[in-house]
């Protein structure tokens, strides 16, 4: 393969005061959306109840809040590349908090739902804008940390939301447990005024002395002049901002099949369905009352997803994408064949006695316990990392955009068919055919994924000039 210099200041590894703060934003940004994601499983009960729902109405409720987020995606990465990563992000938390008041506030089925779409659209675009900007202003040697801790964030989301269900479910205050996510939106603005421009952004736009300026603050005592001057050299190859028809055409249509695979690939293998109806699912596995789903659903999803996280923390700089990608979705198909045949042992009415079902409801809750840490120490994390990476820096926005539109279209349509699902194929067949997209996207990943690990985002650009895929790593 051809290579460059690696164009990231020496002590860039280094963490910096600024480079904390730009943490805080991805952390936030992560936060938000993962509270918007756990949340609502405790609170379908006490809106059901309240507005009396019909099943579809609570998929509509469940699932409109991933059809805003697609727009808001869409929408992020112009937005990203218009007036920056930062300022995108901060429009993010604007929208996301005026999204939550009008939930928690609504007086009927219809604001709920435009609530809804609101909070997504606020996610969506800080889905867009935050892992570009972390991508965009991490040093290549912590790029995959700085990215997954975007990830780790939405499990500490989805956790903490999942610790409020139980303290408010008794209580039925659903209005409470969507107006609290507020907070994280409130906390996002305050840091996002505080935060570093990308360097890498006010380049493309022409500001060098800003760019340099930034650079410096992010990392102080290094020249920014070989940084930026690789940069304008890309920048100059480039030609400028690209065009949709050159964001879908021939030369970087690899980069861009292998963001919206992963994309289509994270929410088809199942992990929002058992997110979004946890405590429905652990019903059905034999936990009979709201405590005890909504204990199990608290640390078996909610902690276990923040715990794994930090595996790929730890590794996805040192063994790499492919390896944890791989490694990950063996375990969620070995997992999802397990709930399967669990559920068929549950729903089939073969168990001598009443122990027996108890049994098998464990195994579920085991292999799902499974089957959300070997999510959170691959697809989760590690997706969001490779979208925005693998793509050059005058299409990345619009490329990020179009990746994390899809993600959310294919979140939408398993949240809103789920139960659907269950009810025509039965749970057994439901998880199967997760465990189904798991092996394809296992074969997927082995023929279509290269490794990025250790590579500048400039030599990550050179490496779809090559003719074959790069398997190594």
């Amino acid at each position: 393969m051809s290579t460059v210099p690696n164009v990231e200041p020496e002590v860039a590894a280094t963490m910096t005061p600024w480079l904390v703060v730009v943490l805080a934003v991805i952390l936030l940004s992560g936060a938000l959306f993962g509270y918007d994601q756990g949340v609502i499983s405790g609170a379908l009960t006490s809106i059901k109840r309240e507005f009396s729902l019909s099943a579809l109405l609570v998929e509509v409720v469940t699932s409109w809040v991933t059809l805003g987020a697609l727009f808001g995606a869409l929408l992020g990465g112009e937005l990203a590349d218009r007036i920056g990563r930062q300022r995108a992000v901060l429009i993010a938390g604007v929208v996301f908090t005026l999204g939550s008041l009008v939930e928690a506030f609504a007086p009927g089925t219809l604001m709920l739902v435009g609530g809804r779409l609101i909070v997504g659209f606020g996610v969506g675009v800080a889905a867009v804008a935050a892992p570009l900007y972390a991508a965009e202003l991490a040093p290549a040697a912590l790029r995959g940390r700085f990215v997954s801790a975007y990830q780790l964030a939405v499990a500490g989301g989805i956790f903490a939301a999942y610790l409020v269900d139980g303290w408010l479910s008794e209580a039925g205050a659903w209005r409470w447990m969507l107006g609290l996510s507020a907070a994280p939106g409130l906390m996002l603005i305050a840091v996002g005024l505080l935060a570093p421009q990308s360097p890498r952004w006010l380049m493309r736009v022409g500001r060098r002395t800003d760019a340099a300026t930034q650079m410096r603050k992010i990392h102080p005592g290094t020249d920014p002049g070989p940084a930026l001057d690789a940069i304008a050299t890309t920048l100059a190859n480039d030609r400028g901002q690209a065009s949709w028809a050159e964001v879908f055409g021939k030369r970087w249509r690899r980069p861009l099949l292998v963001g919206v695979g992963l994309a289509v690939f994270q929410q088809i293998t199942g992990v929002n369905a058992v997110i979004y109806y946890a405590d429905q699912i652990f019903q059905a596995a034999g936990f009979t009352t709201q405590a005890a789903q909504t204990t199990v659903t608290t640390w078996a999803v909610g902690g276990v997803n923040v715990a794994a996280t930090f595996i790929a923390i730890a590794f996805i700089d040192r063994l790499g994408r492919r390896k944890l990608l791989l490694a990950g979705l063996f375990g969620m198909t070995l997992s999802l064949v397990v709930v399967g045949a669990a559920f068929e042992f549950i729903t089939t009415g073969n168990a001598p006695h009443p122990a027996a079902t108890s049994t098998a409801g464990i195994v579920t809750l085991v292999a799902l316990v499974v089957f959300i840490a070997c999510f959170a120490f691959s697809l989760g994390p590690v997706v969001w990392t490779v979208i925005n990476e693998i793509s050059p820096g005058h299409i990345r926005g619009r490329a990020v955009a179009v990746a994390t539109a899809v993600n959310w279209a294919a979140a939408f349509f398993v949240s809103q068919i789920f139960l659907t699902l269950i009810d025509t194929l039965g749970n057994s067949f439901t998880f199967w055919l997760f465990g189904l997209f798991c092996i394809v996207g296992w074969i997927w990943v082995f023929y279509a994924v290269p490794e990025t690990k250790g590579r500048s985002l400039e030599q990550i650009q050179l490496l779809w000039k090559k003719s074959e895929p790069e398997h190594a790593g």
